[in-house]
């Protein structure tokens, strides 16, 4: 509809563009040109006879043959004129008759002639791939990476690939991208965070060091960065710091503007860390607690892979500190002296660092309670591991809900990791919340569609944890 509309309106102009001129009053471009030039020789007679040049009887035979020429001339104008007038209105309405049926009709006939309109619809890509010699998407994608090898320094096509790298879930190259685009085009509040996004990503959902700095990189170029303030609650709450990470995400809610799509998850993550503001989050109903076994189970097992990082790659001094403080939650003492004397081992080369892990170490034995048995490297005063108490039960059911969450978000995205399924499905499932379970299942069969290979696998962990196959 909106296609013949704006060709109606194409015709409308192309038949106004003919018709105005014949709307305005004619001009005889020969009227008044030969009387015009027989006066001027008129006048040149006078000041030839002025000056000498002729005699007086010369001049009298010329004004007189002159004026008799003048006389014949005025009276062919006013003849043209009179029949101009005559003529014109009629002239004019022929020809607006004709431009009125004549464009159209000629218009309709020659794109019914050289034009399709029974095509349907193509999708972008297609139209794309068409004028592309009928490429893929992919096989174009590869030829902007090919153009990106051979000019690294296209800030602009480092820029235009990021996001294409976060969608297919190539962290790493996206990782890469942002860097050169914020290398090569100059850095921006939001070139900062889309860094720090990918960072995060990468580490799935874990907010690093690089990261941080990326995000608080963007505060200082603009504190109102909607991203770079999430994540920065985020990272607080990755931490430990519950009050911080809630008073950021209560200024982000509160500076949101009227309908922001993103203020949903600024209010989950806030009723989270802040249990008085569910009752005002537009987030879902908390779900029934779950037994303090399965949580420890679930952490147990989230804090064993982050350690499993960590003796891959030691240099990451935030992760170190994550890690005996989520030993220290747990009660586990030797652990937590384990991995402080790892971290140290680690990081012994990196004064900076080292001084970093000191301080936090301290900081996580000043906030120790007296039962808790956090090892001589952490705390002076071991003690008996006492059970639990409501407290450290909700911090941990937060922590194993914000995991959760980070997991499905990452999956939405790219749908692909078939294990990723299977470890939501299974969260939900040891979380109590049925649910969720057999609805992340189904969207992993959508997702996992056309892969037989991980439909049954994913099928056969589902029908293990009694959610159907």
């Amino acid at each position: 509809m909106m296609v013949w509309l704006l060709i109606a309106l194409m015709t409308a102009a192309a038949v106004l563009a003919v018709l105005w001129p014949l709307g305005q009053r004619g001009v005889n471009l020969r009227a008044g040109n030969d009387v015009a030039v027989y006066r001027d020789q008129l006048e040149e007679i006078d000041r030839d006879q002025a000056s000498g040049a002729i005699v007086a009887a010369e001049a009298d035979a010329a004004r007189l043959e002159v004026s008799r020429r003048l006389l014949t001339a005025d009276a062919a104008d006013a003849a043209r004129a009179g029949e101009g007038r005559a003529d014109a209105p009629h002239r004019r309405r022929l020809v607006a008759g004709l431009a009125l049926i004549a464009l159209p009709a000629g218009a309709l006939a020659l794109y019914l002639a050289l034009g399709s309109p029974d095509l349907p619809g193509q999708p972008l890509a297609g139209r794309i791939a068409q004028v592309h010699g009928n490429q893929s998407v992919a096989e174009m994608f590869a030829r902007v990476e090919r153009h990106l090898e051979q000019h690294p320094e296209d800030g602009r096509g480092w820029e235009v690939v990021a996001p294409i790298y976060m969608r297919l879930g190539r962290y790493e190259d996206a990782v890469k991208a942002r860097r050169n685009a914020l290398r090569l085009l100059g850095a921006t509040a939001e070139r900062y965070s889309d860094l720090g996004e990918a960072l995060v990503s990468l580490a799935n959902g874990v907010v690093t060091g690089d990261a941080k700095q990326a995000f608080e990189s963007a505060l200082r170029a603009d504190p109102t960065d909607i991203s770079a303030r999430f994540y920065s609650g985020l990272a607080a709450e990755q931490d430990g710091r519950n009050e911080e990470a809630a008073r950021i995400w209560r200024a982000l809610a509160a500076d949101a503007p009227e309908g922001a799509t993103w203020l949903a998850s600024v209010e989950r993550a806030l009723a989270r860390v802040d249990p008085s503001a569910a009752a005002t989050a537009r987030a879902a109903p908390a779900a029934p607690a779950t037994p303090a076994p399965a949580q420890d189970a679930m952490i147990r097992g989230m804090v064993e892979r982050l350690a499993a990082r960590l003796r891959e790659d030691g240099s990451d001094v935030e992760g170190w500190i994550r890690l005996v403080r989520s030993y220290t939650v747990l009660r586990d003492s030797a652990r937590a002296q384990a991995a402080t004397e790892d971290a140290r081992k680690a990081l012994a080369g990196d004064a900076e660092k080292l001084a970093r892990l000191e301080t936090a170490l301290k900081e996580i034995a000043a906030g120790a309670s007296p039962t808790d048995t956090v090892g001589p490297a952490v705390a002076a005063t071991p003690a008996t591991p006492a059970a639990p108490g409501a407290d450290e039960a909700a911090s941990q059911d937060a922590m194993i809900r914000g995991m959760v969450e980070r997991l499905a978000a990452r999956l939405r995205q790219d749908g692909s990791d078939v294990e990723g399924w299977i470890r939501l499905v299974r969260s939900y499932t040891v979380l109590g919340e049925a649910d969720k379970a057999r609805a992340a299942a189904d969207e992993a069969r959508r997702a996992l569609k056309g892969d037989d290979d991980k439909l049954r696998r994913l099928d056969e962990s589902a029908r293990s944890l009694g959610v159907g196959g």
